[in-house]
This record gives structure tokens, sequence and C-alpha cells, in this order.
């Protein structure tokens, strides 16, 4: 593990950070890798990869605080906040606006041009498509796939293309998967393996496929007793 304190400025050229080498800032523009004071970085890691695609921003900036686990790849373009962990493998793509103490697990990707709140955790093998918009507190269990193409194939697609709005607090379980243009409502519950296809009501518990209101979050109750009474929500600011 690499103490990481520096900003880095390049030449349109590819090199190590330290001098074992072990870690790779593609420093490949003026604008170079800004890493925050107190991050931690382990060998295996680039940072300010360089996309194919053209960039109005071509630097990268995280914040202090940053853990980064080998196997990641930062593009560049991107603005990180404090507090940034990664786990294995994890690909954050160009042009990306995340907020402080974004949490990112194994084998996840965020796609270009989403926007993320503080305080969001991704568990393993999610992916987020691009224009995705994440606010505060959201949660997204392993496997949760986000789409952003309301009609593949046709020849307009790429202009139509965005991405869901999943707004504050709202908590996504297991392998689910939610299409384009959707919007799923402050604090709401997605159960396991659903699919969804219209907007999910503030507050609301959904499941299925389609995804259907059962019921409010107000409604829940812990299944093993913990406490009496509905679930402390995130979203209601219960610790």
């Amino acid at each position: 593990m690499i103490p990481a304190s520096r900003s880095v400025d390049g030449k349109d050229t590819r090199r190590s950070a330290t001098d074992s080498g072990s870690v790779d800032l593609a420093v490949l523009s003026s604008d170079g890798v800004e890493l925050g004071d107190g991050s931690d970085v382990d060998p295996g890691v680039v940072l300010g990869y360089l996309t194919g695609r053209p960039l109005t921003r071509r630097g990268l900036t995280i914040g202090t605080g940053a853990r980064i686990r080998s196997g990641t790849v930062v593009y560049a373009g991107s603005i990180i906040g404090a507090g940034l962990e990664t786990g294995h493998n994890v690909i954050i793509r160009e042009s990306n606006l995340i907020a402080d103490y974004f949490c990112i697990w194994n084998n996840s990707t965020v796609d270009y041009e989403c926007q993320i709140g503080s305080n969001v955790k991704l568990h393993n093998n999610v992916y987020v498509a691009q224009f995705t918009v994440i606010e505060d507190d959201v949660f997204l269990a392993p496997g949760v796939m986000i789409a952003n193409d309301p009609h593949p194939g046709c020849l307009h697609s790429k202009a139509c293309m965005r991405g869901p709005t999943i707004k504050r607090g709202a908590q996504i379980g297991c392998n689910v998967t939610i299409l384009p243009y959707v919007t799923i409502g402050e604090g709401a519950l997605v159960g396991a393996g659903s699919v969804v296809v219209h907007d999910v009501p503030p507050r609301s518990v959904v499941v299925g496929n389609p995804a259907r209101v059962i019921k409010s979050i107000d409604d829940l109750r812990c299944p093993i007793g913990r406490v009496d009474g509905p679930c402390p929500r995130v979203v209601d600011g219960a610790k």
C-alpha cells in the first residue's frame, strides 16, 4: 500500500507515481492527476487513463483520504470528492461528477457522464450506465444493472440515451434492473430481482417484473425483531 499525496503534471506520457513503478498515473495531458492528501493507492492502479472520446476537461481530481485498491482504473476527466473507496477491478469512466465518500466494490463500473452524490455505496458487480443521476445516501446491492438506451438499434439511440434518476436514500436490492428515464423516489426500496420499468413513488416498496408497489417503507418491520415498529431508515437520518 502506497501513501499518495501529490499533484502530477504530464506531457502525453504514462509514467509511474513511485520509484518502484507499482502505481501507474496515466498522465496524458497538461491538466494532470490531482490526488488528495492522506490517500492510499495499491499497486496495479491506473489513475487518469485517457479515453478516445473528446473531453472538455482532461485532468482527474480525487479528493483527500482516498483508498484505491488494486485493479482500479479511473479515467481522466472526472472530479471525485473526499473519501473515495474502491474494491478490486473497479472502473470509473470519464466526465463523472462524484461527491464525497463514494464506495464502489469489486468488479463494478460507473460509465461516463454520471452524477453521483455523497455517501453512495455500490456493491459488487454493479453497472451504472452513462447519464445516470444518483443522489445522496443511495445503496445499490450486488448485481444491479442500469440501462440508458430506450430503443437499442435505432439510428437515434445515442441522442436519446439517458439513465434513470435515483433519489436520495433509495435502496436497491440484489440483481435489480433499472430501465432508462425511470425515477426512483426518495427513500424507496426496490426488492431483489425486480425490473423497474416505471417511476417508483417516494417511500414505497416495489417488487417483481415489472416492479409494482406492495407497501410503504413505513410499514416495514424487522424480520428478526431487532426493533419494535418501522425499520429505522437512512433517509430519515437514522444511524
